[in-house]
């Protein structure tokens, strides 16, 4: 099979297409066809190395996992021999910490974060909601505990995460505030954002309007810059953690009303993962959500895709399309 490769860290280029063995499942594995996946900022983050503490996790001086990619949508085209859950034929999306989702193959433990497709989806639209889409539910409904009547201000409300943190916001019932930039306010105004700011114009931070939760999807601006802006009791959330937002966590935890708050979505257990997977998956089905999709690339282009997402100005997702068997 067709796969993309990568040996060493660095920029796009280190990302190679190279013909691989096709995997085989394991008893409670199934294979699936990769009709989709994403390039989000943790495959940047992955491909470059940095920060340095993600090493940890993907190899100190090189990568362990030379095939990148960790959420998908395609076809079960083989089952092992225990697997109960899924048969040869369906369609599923999901994604799994395993990576190796940019290639043609992969495969997938059926208690992993795997469920069927909702039928009113494409592959594209089902690919990044296991990325995108669960993080925005644990940072929104688990860290967050969205309320209805809330307000709930989103930083970058028109990336990946913040597309669907619009609509996942105002589906909980809060009211919206988005912040982008001048030409992304009609894409935030028609998912439902009931105020847009444009940043290139107002500081929100200095409007004297206060929020319940400040949901910063891009890591761009700090909980001291937003602490005035919070409630008394607010909640300030970063998808993106580093050392001085710890600290913040830990001090406001025990001495302040006003939370500072992150969270490596990835690593929580797959129940709990599952369970919002499953709430998104009806949220799809109904439509009461959408998939955002600015772009897409085959697999043969996967570098031109990570240096596009590198730019930071992508509207919602970038999708690689693998496989349109």
């Amino acid at each position: 099979m067709q796969a993309i490769e990568y040996v060493q860290y660095g920029a796009a280029e280190v990302l190679r297409m190279n013909e691989v063995a096709k995997p085989s499942p394991k008893p409670n594995e199934v294979l699936i066809r990769v009709h989709a996946t994403t390039v989000t900022a943790a495959d940047i983050m992955m491909r470059t190395g940095t920060p340095y503490i993600g090493r940890l996790y993907t190899g100190i001086k090189a990568p362990k996992k030379a095939i990148l990619g960790f959420e998908f949508a395609g076809e079960v085209v083989e089952t092992g021999r225990d697997v109960t859950l899924f048969k040869v034929g369906d369609k599923v999306f999901g994604g799994t910490t395993m990576l190796g989702c940019y290639a043609e193959y992969v495969c997938v433990n059926e208690h992993d974060v795997l469920i069927t497709m909702p039928d009113n989806i494409s592959y594209a639209e089902a690919a990044p909601v296991n990325g995108s889409a669960i993080t925005v539910m644990n940072f929104l409904k688990g860290l967050g505990k969205i309320q209805k009547g809330q307000k709930v201000l989103i930083h970058g409300a028109s990336g990946g995460l913040g597309t669907y943190a619009i609509q996942i916001a105002k589906h909980y019932g809060a009211e919206v505030t988005g912040v982008c930039s001048t030409h992304n306010i009609g894409l935030v105004k028609s998912l439902g954002a009931d105020k847009v700011i444009d940043y290139t114009q107002e500081d929100f931070t200095k409007n004297g309007e206060q929020y319940d939760i400040i949901f910063d999807t891009v890591g761009k601006i700090s909980y001291p810059a937003c602490k005035k802006s919070l409630t008394q009791k607010g909640i300030y959330l970063s998808a993106v953690l580093d050392f001085n937002l710890f600290m913040q966590m830990v001090w406001t935890s025990m001495f302040s009303g006003k939370k500072a708050k992150s969270s490596a979505t990835g690593m929580l257990p797959v129940k709990e993962r599952l369970s919002y997977f499953m709430e998104l998956k009806e949220l799809l089905r109904t439509a009461k959500i959408k998939t955002v999709i600015d772009t897409s690339y085959p697999l043969s282009r996967v570098s031109e895709a990570h240096k596009y997402v590198e730019k930071g100005h992508k509207k919602g997702s970038v999708v690689i399309e693998v496989s349109t068997i």
